[in-house]
């Protein structure tokens, strides 16, 4: 919507400004003039006795053609020429909701000289890769990523495009869903298709983790969602896969992108890689307090893992947000998982359910972690993990 204010015909009544209800119109030398604030809402039109103020609505955009949306896409967010793990999970998951639609799985590549990278994609179940390569793609910006991506959906015509939940894939999945006015669902931990609507369910926490939403998208194209890095499982590659690349021309220029990227700095602040751990041994408020941490970190070296934490300990001070496990911190997928001192509240099994073995200990026989275990014990984690961590230590002296 527009408004203009007809300076020939304003005789500088007010009666505008009693009408305005964000206080953004004034009177300058007897005419009527809008302020900086004005959100073109138009309330003011009907007020004006001259018809001094032309209120232009602007034309709907006709409806989509839902029935012309086909195909599955994932984003394949790449860094120096690799390819992000969470990317290939989302392939293969990808592969699943495309098989079960019976259309093409494609995956949508950005980069500069990243067509090799293509190979990957079908390798992991990708049956085209539509490419977008140029120096201006070279590094990770919000502008130019979201244009190049926007052109192209509205090309070809995607029903469901899934993003990693990272840093990057947050960032514009959002603003490609405005731009071109569909829905997007964050933090995904399942996604499948309705069999009688063919409508993408996805699967997030809501309420604070306490309960589990299936959101649809009926009227909206592309159906979008993002997923978190180890929520879905990565198939094993068939490198002897072909696909078709396809080349995508798109209107990105540098003097329209509004960030330019001086330098990049890779700081490391910690050597803990919760996601990629195969062996992850957290602790939780029963290791009743900071002074107790040890036997936590104790049995991850003595397991070659790492240590992490639920969001109690961390909430409480006792252990840094960096190895936190859950809803709000990283959502893992280890071969082995010890929840020591952990009830198993919804946020943290949001975040570790998927591992392949969960050893719990606990107190309290009825905690909900339990429930989950793959094997649990019943029993005060303080006298427990120091004689495992002794006798692991033995067995690998042997």
């Amino acid at each position: 919507m527009s408004v203009k204010i007809l300076e020939n015909l304003c005789n500088g009544c007010g009666a505008c400004i009693a009408k305005c209800p964000f206080d953004a119109i004034e009177i300058v030398d007897g005419i009527a003039k809008f302020k900086d604030n004005c959100t073109g809402c138009g309330a003011c039109g009907k007020a004006c006795p001259s018809n001094a103020i032309e209120v232009t609505r602007k034309a709907k955009k006709a409806p989509k053609n839902n029935a012309d949306y086909k195909g599955v896409w994932v984003f394949i967010e790449q860094r120096g020429g690799k390819i992000d793990s969470v990317a290939l999970e989302l392939l293969s998951e990808g592969r699943k909701l495309a098989d079960e639609l019976k259309v093409e799985l494609s995956g949508v590549l950005l980069g500069d000289t990243v067509e090799g990278l293509a190979k990957e994609c079908f390798a992991y179940g990708a049956e085209k890769v539509y490419l977008i390569d140029g120096p201006i793609f070279k590094d990770y910006r919000t502008d130019s990523y979201t244009t190049a991506i926007c052109e192209i959906i509205n090309e070809y015509k995607p029903e469901i495009v899934l993003f990693g939940a990272t840093n990057n894939g947050r960032d514009f999945a959002a603003r490609i869903a405005v731009r071109i006015t569909t829905g997007l669902t964050a933090d995904c931990t399942e996604l499948s298709i309705d069999p009688e609507t063919r409508l993408l369910r996805q699967t997030r926490p809501a309420f604070g983790g306490n309960v589990m939403a299936t959101i649809l998208c009926p009227n909206h194209r592309p159906q979008m969602a993002t997923v978190r890095p180890k929520v879905m499982k990565m198939s094993e590659p068939d490198y002897t896969r072909t696909g078709e690349i396809i080349r995508c021309s798109n209107t990105v220029k540098e003097e329209d992108i509004t960030t330019k990227i001086l330098e990049i700095v890779q700081n490391v602040t910690h050597n803990v890689n919760l996601q990629d751990a195969e062996i992850i041994v957290s602790g939780g408020r029963g290791i009743g307090g900071p002074e107790h941490y040890h036997l936590i970190t104790e049995l991850a070296d003595a397991l070659g893992g790492v240590a992490g934490a639920s969001r109690a300990a961390v909430d409480a001070g006792w252990v840094p947000h960096y190895r936190q496990v859950g809803q709000t911190g990283k959502t893992v997928s280890p071969k082995l998982y010890f929840a020591c001192g952990i009830s198993g509240a919804i946020q943290h099994l949001a975040g570790m359910s998927s591992s392949e073995i969960i050893v719990a200990i606990n107190t309290d026989p009825e905690a909900p972690i339990f429930n989950v275990a793959t094997f649990g014990i019943v029993g005060d984690l303080h006298k427990i993990l120091p004689l495992l961590t002794q006798k692991i230590k033995e067995l690998k002296g042997k």
